[in-house]
């Protein structure tokens, strides 16, 4: 319920500014589209919903913080006091490189993987997508991002919990880097110019999480 509620307070807090949150969402796309295109709402109540549900969406990445915090108080009387000195920075930094995935996809990725898709569009083509499936687009993109930087702390909790070894880890990179490639081919737009960023992107945060992994590992010894 504190979740809920969270969420729910900074949604009426942004609901007043969304279609201002959907024009900056946007503003990427429309500098690409060609002279006389637009966006269109292909539905009747997209121009509508549309933006609504893009505040939510935003609702909750703003009330992410105080949701964790909450998944947190839940877990925390069930921990050591060490597990406890190891949680909290995991904690903080899935926070933050969630934070990072998600700009790092609006501010260097978003642009040049629309710039591919207005440039293959046919000459008799006009590029004109409908505002509910950018947003569509745009939420999957963000996310997919956005998980992709929590691998460092995803291969630090296996190194943590001794499910694998950064020995073990290290030996399996070739594999690693092609199931990289495999999950960027699934979760990506079918381009090459994303799923090869997305790739190189997951490759080297698992290198960052093998590098601390070896850090925590001496430290223990």
């Amino acid at each position: 319920m504190h979740m809920i509620g969270a969420t729910l307070l900074v949604f009426f807090v942004l609901v007043a500014f969304r279609n201002d949150l959907y024009t900056l969402l946007a503003a990427p796309l429309r500098q690409l589209l060609p002279v006389g295109s637009s966006m269109v709402a292909t539905d009747i109540t997209s121009s509508f919903l549309a933006p609504f549900k893009l505040t939510f969406f935003v609702s909750f990445f703003v009330a992410i913080p105080y949701v964790l915090y909450q998944v947190w108080t839940f877990i925390a009387p069930a921990l050591y006091k060490h597990e406890k000195k190891l949680a909290i920075p995991l904690l903080v930094s899935s926070v933050i490189l969630f934070y990072v995935g998600i700009s790092f996809a609006y501010f260097v990725t978003l642009g040049p993987v629309l710039k591919f898709f207005v440039s293959v569009a046919p000459e008799n083509v006009d590029f004109m997508t409908d505002i509910n499936a950018y947003l569509d687009f745009c939420i999957k993109f963000f996310l997919v991002f956005g998980f992709t930087f929590e691998i460092p702390v995803v291969v630090l909790i296996l190194i943590m919990a001794g499910i694998i070894s950064t020995e073990s880890l290290a030996e399996k990179r070739r594999y690693i880097i092609v199931i990289c490639f495999a999950i960027s081919m699934f979760v990506t737009p079918p381009d090459a110019l994303s799923m090869t960023v997305l790739a190189v992107l997951m490759w080297m945060l698992f290198e960052v999480g093998l590098f601390f992994g070896r850090f925590l590992e001496k430290k223990e010894e």
